[in-house]
């Protein structure tokens, strides 16, 4: 008998189970950036490359020498508001309605025809302390889907810069150029919030990593073994067992943004498209690394929350893709 066998599969994502939906809930609360704007903004993958670079990060090995390394494409039609939220002490005591919304949105979502708690941005002043905003997502300008991607998204700087933010971007489409901007982008770090790729019900040597049993065994091979002891007779939920892979909503923390634009300023598409995606129409951004989901994923990419110096450090000065 071995003893001190760690156990298999981590505590920390219980319950094993999909996601409620794709795109997650955020507390914006915890988020800040020094200058007023979105905290996070809506992007749809589209998949791996790798980039042909210049290494410019400080006492690097490969400082000044050309590398190749792996980014992520995540493309970012616009995205426009589609209601405004206020908060007094975290709880929502308002909101308002655009009225300016696309004759296409009102046929692919439901919409209030009246919102019962209404308010003023200036006569009802002192009631709320936060505002947030519903976007939606213009995913008739990719070439992947029509119907539209909704989150609520916080909002920073004081209540005075949210409301003027709010007032100046009511009824305007919003680029992520506006998001990441080139103040935000000098440290350039970003977290990916999204559901990982679906991989269906599976049996628990796949799920958790068990080691395999001897070929001897009655019982199968691909099992856990013993179930637990006879008292306390009952099976605990920490045992390793089959069931649902992957659709869990995770997050990537810290991921470098290595290069940012406009695909009518710099077209990175392939001739034939990207595999499962197709071609870019949009602005788009390089991620160091690999982001979660497969081709089409709908990512909500928010600003660090907690920044790694060492990530800050890393520069590289984009060239071309390979």
């Amino acid at each position: 008998m071995r003893h001190g066998h760690i156990r298999h599969g981590s505590l920390q994502f219980y319950p094993r189970k999909k996601a409620s939906k794709i795109l997650p809930r955020v507390n914006w609360s915890s988020f800040s950036r020094k200058d007023p704007g979105l905290l996070g903004f809506i992007g749809y993958k589209v998949g791996m490359a790798s980039a042909y670079v210049k290494d410019n990060t400080p006492n690097s090995l490969t400082k000044g020498k050309r590398i190749t390394i792996p980014t992520t494409i995540i493309e970012f039609p616009t995205v426009k508001v589609l209601s405004v939220r206020f908060y007094k002490d975290n709880n929502l005591i308002g909101e308002i309605l655009n009225q300016n919304l696309d004759k296409e949105l009102k046929k692919k979502i439901k919409l209030p025809k009246q919102i019962k708690n209404k308010i003023d941005f200036d006569k009802d002043k002192g009631k709320y302390n936060d505002i947030k905003i519903i976007i939606y997502s213009e995913a008739k300008k990719t070439g992947i889907k029509k119907t539209p991607d909704i989150a609520e998204i916080g909002l920073s700087g004081t209540i005075e810069e949210k409301t003027n933010f709010v007032k100046e971007n009511l009824n305007k489409e919003i680029r992520v150029v506006d998001f990441l901007n080139k103040e935000f982008l000098k440290h350039g770090l970003v977290d990916v919030r999204g559901v990982t790729k679906g991989k269906g019900f599976q049996g628990s040597t796949k799920r958790f990593g068990l080691s395999l049993q001897a070929h001897k065994t009655e019982k199968g091979i691909r099992g856990p073994g013993s179930g637990g002891p006879w008292h306390p007779a009952r099976v605990e939920f920490t045992q390793p067992m089959a069931g649902q892979m992957g659709y869990f909503t995770r997050i990537v923390y810290n991921n470098k943004v290595i290069f940012i634009s406009d695909i009518k300023d710099r077209d990175i598409n392939l001739t034939q498209g990207f595999k499962n995606f197709g071609k870019i129409k949009n602005d788009y951004a390089l991620i160091y690394g690999s982001v979660q989901g497969p081709a089409k994923r709908q990512l909500i990419v928010t600003v660090s929350l907690r920044p790694s110096k060492d990530q800050i450090k890393k520069n590289y000065e984009f060239i071309e893709l390979r």
